[in-house]
């Protein structure tokens, strides 16, 4: 009767110590870039996007502007980006990236092949994580 309540019957649980593991996991690699996990899913973004906003990359990133706000001040005070107030509407904070921020790009090329590493999972295995956190995600949105 009470088996929905067990810890190893939870979802959630193996979903949240895989999150929590694979984020130490990078760590040591994201030292050496000076970046955060947070601040470098920002990045990975930014180095996709020419220009951004806040409000875009939060949505992109699941963040809301509490949490982002002070992560790309951090950011910014590394050199890594620039944020500037629209000229069209001071509402809307644009983001892009300086040239270091840029450059960091290539410093980074090593960290996905150095996590997948770390995981050992078959390409096929990925894909299929891949494919179901995605699903998940997407059926929660749609709520």
């Amino acid at each position: 009767m009470y088996d929905c309540l067990k810890l190893e019957n939870q979802l959630c649980f193996p979903l949240y110590l895989c999150s929590k593991e694979i984020i130490k996991q990078y760590t040591p690699y994201l030292e050496k870039l000076d970046l955060t996990y947070t601040q470098y899913i920002v990045m990975l973004y930014l180095w996709n996007h020419d220009k951004s906003n806040v409000k875009e990359i939060g949505k992109a990133l699941m963040l809301d502007s509490s949490t982002l706000t002070p992560l790309l001040k951090k950011l910014e005070i590394k050199k890594y980006i620039i944020r500037k107030r629209s000229d069209v509407d001071e509402r809307v904070v644009n983001i892009c990236l300086t040239d270091l921020g840029f450059n960091l790009k290539e410093k980074a090329l090593g960290v996905p092949k150095k996590m997948g590493e770390c995981i050992s999972l078959s390409k096929e295995e990925v894909t299929t994580l891949y494919t179901l956190a995605y699903k998940i995600l997407n059926n929660i949105e749609k709520e």
